[in-house]
């Protein structure tokens, strides 16, 4: 079981780098129906499928490496969501034999990416409704750090090591944990509404953005038959961009103070590890983000800013979950 987790962490991996894929090549619509395309379980290849298609969608022309995109991650995703039911029936059924097995966690999981299946449903839909797009990635993140944290307590996982020191830290740990989901919230605001380079100098944004921003209508959505490509105006978009920096500031601060904070008060050689994962993720994440500003959103590394985005996100969940349980 513990083997059939990983497994299930894995395709969640894959999942979520397909989405981004998936989402940065502009081909969240590739298929305008769902959970099928064009009418059809895989993408029409046949002559007579391309036109039985075009008649039943004529607003949406078929292009045929977007709706594979999006088809390849709908595949993956019904494959995860199939390994999460099987997870959670075998514990149901562990349960009965061995009264330590988790169930709650499992269930959780079932329900969450059964609602992840009504979001994706709805992100095609509702033509990339950015509450729903935004929803999506969380519920996808979340996925991955509740698989996670089900693999830690499967492997229960134990720090005899009695360290007050590290305790002192579980505060500032669950903190820093909430300031990292927040701060990915805002990323997917920002992706879900094509705001990404809005902004393309460093550290601040160029020009008159002071007086330009827009908090009221950057975190409001705008009614629109579409809303593939953004339907907020450059103002509402900036401040998007402007709020997600501010936010990798406070990141880099109380992050920061929990490491330093940390290295000096834990002794533990399990919690120290785990600070050491934090930090490295922390810094390459920090990296990808600056990139994305300097290379102008090069596709390889806005995919790998989500992959480092979710691993910071679970190395806190694993951090937290550890000190939860330091003896």
């Amino acid at each position: 079981m513990r083997a059939f987790v990983k497994f299930s962490i894995i395709l969640t991996l894959c999942v979520i780098i397909m989405g981004a894929y998936t989402r940065l090549t502009d081909a969240g619509l590739g298929c305008p129906d769902w959970p099928g395309c064009y009418g059809f379980l895989t993408v029409p290849t046949q002559v007579e499928q391309i036109e039985q298609a075009q008649q039943l969608f004529p607003d949406a022309p078929l292009e045929n490496q977007k709706a594979w995109n999006e088809m390849i991650h709908r595949y993956i995703a019904g494959l995860l969501g199939i390994a999460i039911l099987v997870i959670a029936i075998w514990s149901i059924l562990r349960a009965r034999q061995r009264p330590t097995q988790p169930v709650k966690l499992p269930i959780l999981l079932l329900l969450l990416v059964t609602f992840q299946a009504a979001l994706g449903a709805w992100t095609v839909t509702m033509n990339l409704q950015p509450l729903i797009v935004m929803g999506h990635l969380l519920g996808g993140f979340s996925t991955f750090c509740l698989l996670y944290l089900l693999s830690l307590r499967l492997n229960r996982l134990h720090n005899p090591s009695n360290d007050y020191g590290a305790r002192t830290l579980r505060g500032l740990a669950l903190l820093s944990l909430l300031v990292v989901f927040g701060q990915i919230a805002l990323g997917g605001w920002v992706a879900a509404n094509y705001a990404a380079m809005t902004c393309t100098s460093l550290p601040i944004c160029e020009g008159d953005w002071l007086n330009r921003l827009d908090v009221a209508g950057a975190f409001s959505v705008p009614e629109a038959s579409t809303y593939q490509y953004g339907a907020h105006d450059f103002e509402e978009r900036m401040t998007m961009h402007v709020a997600h920096r501010i936010g990798a500031i406070v990141v880099m601060l109380v992050v920061g103070w929990l490491l330093i904070t940390g290295y000096r008060r834990a002794r533990s050689k399990l919690i120290r590890n785990s600070l050491n994962w934090v930090t490295l993720l922390l810094v390459i994440q920090v990296a990808l983000g600056i990139s994305n500003v300097v290379f102008y959103l090069p596709l390889s590394v806005a995919v790998l800013h989500n992959l480092f985005g979710v691993l910071l996100l679970a190395s806190l969940v694993g951090l937290n979950y550890k000190l939860a349980r330091n003896a």
